[in-house]
Parts: C-alpha cells; structure tokens; sequence
C-alpha cells in the first residue's frame, strides 16, 4: 500500500516505514505530525486519485529530527570586469518516518 501526498509544496511517494527529508517543518522533534493533502491511494493494487485530493484520506508521521542539508557554493563572475562573489547555503530539513496511511 502506498500513497501520493503533498508535503511542504512537494509531492512524496510514501508507504509505512518510510523515512524522508522534508522542507522544514514547524512541529518539535518526536511530535506526530497528519497530512491531509493526498491525492493518491493505491490498496491492494485498486487505486483511488482524488480530485484534486482523496477524501477522508491521512498520512500520519512521526517527526525525526531537523536537520541542515549539504552547503551549496554560487559562484558569480563577470570576466575582465574583476568582479566576483562566492555565496554559500544550506537547506533546512526535518527527517519524518510515515507511521500510517488511513484511507
């Protein structure tokens, strides 16, 4: 059994046990956390798409932890003008582990 949910703006292809890096979440770590927003269900090979979203229909997860993700460098130049500049950013995640999916 899995399901199609979208999380944070993002759409996850998620089934129980699974653990996935997420954009931030608000919750505190250890905290259970129900998304609402499925918009597919697929139960004993018998599929269900929502229009837009399934009715009645949860994701339940656990909140792991934050986290940070890897430092991404961009690079400016313009050649023969002598300019340059280097930025660095680091994308903030929370680990979710998906306890169930109610539909």
């Amino acid at each position: 059994m899995y399901a199609i949910v979208e999380i944070a703006g993002q759409q996850f292809k998620v089934e129980k046990g699974n653990k996935l890096f997420v954009h931030r979440l608000e919750n505190e770590e250890g905290s259970e956390v129900k998304f609402d927003k499925v918009l597919l269900v697929d139960k004993d090979d018998q599929v269900t798409v929502g229009t837009p979203t399934v009715g009645k229909a949860n994701v339940s997860a656990k909140v792991l932890q934050h986290v940070k993700g890897d430092k991404v460098l961009v690079f400016k130049k313009k050649r023969r003008k002598g300019y340059q500049t280097l930025n660095g950013h680091r994308q903030q995640f929370t680990e979710i582990e998906i306890q169930d999916i109610n539909a």
